[in-house]
């Protein structure tokens, strides 16, 4: 199989490169922007087929590289997904999520390939309760998670007009290796072995379901060969934490494993909450989970392992 795997160079983008080569001896071919959130680092010592420096926006190139990789799948992870950001600058998000989505989307149709499209838990919006299913609406409350919502429906839109073979998949929150530093498990840690103040919007009670990434990219695997085209799914880990849960237990790991003279808990800061910050996410994976996906290993056990690569990083 040949794949395209935009924004392959990000976060998540390279663990699936790396789980990929590791598994099958697929052609993997990487676009990348290599904005701020993407980097080559990311992708030393994996073993692919070639990285190419472009944007999803240019038509020509993402036609190219399909016709002449005879690509099958184009894989996209490419977007901008910093909410602060989306709120600073939406711009950015219009134009890699949802026009970028639209120039994958066009370049599928024109060479009658299929396009794994990944988005975000986000698109449902703030729940009280609720656990939302493939079916729940979409009620987007900030930029990034508008652009995320309209790049879903166009490609439901593509489905549906064209017939064009399409998965779309809305997951919760990642974490794990090379994530960037933005992020919110990341930035307890580096704040917290610098002993800077690790800063916690709000009351820390937002509620978040925590997806280790490479149970994500194992989901992706198993749907890109078991699912079904024009279809959506959920991929979530059952794993609902607060903000100050998560922080807590991340200074109860560094307490243990790398003491330094004060409880990393005393440099827990909380500031003033961000517009429109949403409460609570929460996902239905029964769908996947048909398929036999299921998450192995503790969360505590992957949390750790997360902590151990970030203190190597940031040493």
């Amino acid at each position: 199989m040949n794949l395209l795997i935009t924004g392959g160079a990000g976060f998540i983008g390279s663990n699936f490169v790396e789980y990929m080569s590791k598994k099958y001896n697929y052609k993997l071919i990487i676009l990348d922007k290599l904005t701020y959130a993407g980097s080559l680092k990311n992708l030393e010592g994996i073993n692919y087929h070639r990285f190419i420096k472009g944007d999803i926006n240019n038509f020509d190139l993402v036609y190219e590289i399909c016709k002449s990789e005879n690509i099958d799948v184009i894989i996209n992870f490419a977007a901008e997904t910093h909410v602060d950001n989306s709120i600073k600058n939406p711009n950015n998000f219009i134009q890699t999520n949802i026009n970028g989505t639209f120039t994958l989307l066009e370049v599928v149709k024109e060479l009658n390939i299929k396009l794994f499209h990944i988005s975000t838990d986000e698109v449902y919006g703030s729940l009280e309760k609720e656990i939302a299913d493939e079916s729940y609406p979409y009620i987007p409350n900030s930029p990034y998670s508008a652009s995320k919502a309209s790049s879903d429906l166009l490609v439901r839109s593509y489905i549906k007009t064209y017939g064009i073979e399409a998965i779309v998949t809305n997951c919760s929150n990642n974490f794990g290796p090379k994530q960037h530093e933005e992020k919110l498990i990341p930035t307890i840690i580096k704040n917290a072995i610098n002993k800077n103040p690790i800063p916690i919007y709000g009351d820390g009670k937002n509620i978040r379901d925590w997806l280790y990434v490479k149970d994500h990219c194992k989901a992706i695997d198993l749907l890109l060969h078991k699912g079904k085209w024009q279809e959506k799914y959920n991929i979530g880990a059952d794993n609902l934490k607060t903000n100050i849960e998560i922080t807590n237990k991340i200074c109860d790991i560094l307490n243990e494993i790398r003491p330094i003279d004060i409880d990393y808990k005393s440099l827990i800061t909380f500031v003033k909450d961000r517009p429109g910050h949403d409460f609570r996410y929460a996902v239905d994976s029964s769908k996947l989970k048909k398929l036999g996906w299921e998450i192995e290993n503790s969360f505590e056990e992957k949390l750790r392992e997360t902590i151990l690569w970030y203190l190597e990083k940031f040493k």
